[in-house]
């Protein structure tokens, strides 16, 4: 297995993803974009989730596709996000149809970064206008680090960002991960350089220091304030698989953001895990290997999130680079 040619969720045909992000308000949205409608599954591990359409994920559900994924800061605020993509892929003429009607279907999930050093007293929620500039921006290639969903994001002891990872299977088959980290816990051990998620990295992907020599044994590091979390995450391949397929593989997946983050799955966190296939490969998936793939990728890119994070006014914490570059 070896990183796709960008180590992006683009590797995977068929996905374009569009970031937009405010400064001024130290925060954003990331859009996953099909190029047709995909299959999908979601599975939420947190025990504080913000979300839009994901009852409608299940395999029983009705709709088997949906149009397009969002991720977004603003915690509920930012739910409006999918509102603002949803009315610009209807302009596109995309969606379920119902009758003459098309209704676009975009899951969505939030964190909370209300409490980051930006300026949120507005007096119209901007999220929709972020949601319908992410869509605008989607492409091939995107930003990571400070961008999109992760562009107020912190962690306990740095600041969080966006990351991407991919690797792609000796079958051909690709699978990737896209993530906003903004952990109630910490991505580095201890008070220290060096990544939880290291022992998966692919080259210098995260600045390749190899794992810590010692682990703390006492109790985790965490944010003092216990409502100002969530990691939301994308895994996506070009497999070809069923709803019950993805929700599977959004399950496997969970296990790399434990990987990456000390602790993970806590009360105060929402994490969830969409999953998505385009089904433009030919090779038939062997669903344990696809499953430890996507988790692989998402620890790396959780890492990748939090190293490549940038430095900006009124931060509450400081960058990695920062720190430790």
């Amino acid at each position: 297995m070896t990183p796709g040619p960008h180590n992006l969720l683009t590797d995977v045909p068929g996905l374009l993803v569009g970031n937009a992000s405010d400064p001024r308000l130290k925060s954003g949205v990331t859009v996953i974009l099909g190029e047709v409608p995909m299959v999908a599954g979601v599975h939420v591990m947190g025990g504080a989730p913000g979300t839009r359409e994901t009852d409608l994920l299940a395999p029983d559900k009705l709709v088997d596709k949906v149009d397009a994924v969002v991720l977004s800061g603003g915690s509920a605020f930012g739910l409006d996000a999918a509102s603002g993509v949803t009315d610009g892929l209807r302009a596109l003429g995309r969606g379920f149809e119902v009758g003459d009607a098309r209704v676009p279907i975009v899951p969505a999930a939030i964190l909370f970064d209300l409490l980051n050093g930006g300026d949120k007293d507005w007096t119209e929620n901007p999220y929709r206008a972020l949601g319908a500039q992410a869509l605008a921006n989607a492409s091939t290639d995107f930003a990571l680090g400070t961008a999109g969903a992760g562009s107020g994001a912190t962690t306990a002891t740095l600041k969080g960002g966006l990351g991407s990872a991919s690797v792609r299977l000796e079958n051909g088959i690709t699978i990737a991960a896209l993530v906003a980290v903004n952990a109630l816990g910490s991505a580095t051990v201890g008070d220290g350089p060096h990544f939880w998620a290291a022992p998966w990295e692919e080259g210098h992907e995260f600045g390749s220091l190899g794992p810590a020599s010692r682990f703390p044994k006492g109790p985790p590091i965490t944010k003092r304030g216990p409502a100002q979390n969530t990691t939301i995450a994308v895994v996506a391949t070009d497999a070809a698989l069923t709803m019950a397929d993805c929700t599977r593989l959004a399950t496997a997946a969970h296990d790399g953001l434990a990987r990456a983050l000390v602790p993970s799955h806590t009360p105060f966190d929402g994490d969830l895990v969409f999953a998505l296939s385009t089904g433009k490969a030919r090779a038939t998936a062997d669903p344990l290997i696809l499953g430890h793939a996507a988790a692989t990728c998402l620890a790396r890119a959780i890492a990748r999130g939090v190293y490549l994070a940038s430095a900006e006014d009124n931060d509450v914490l400081s960058t990695w680079a920062a720190k430790f570059g």
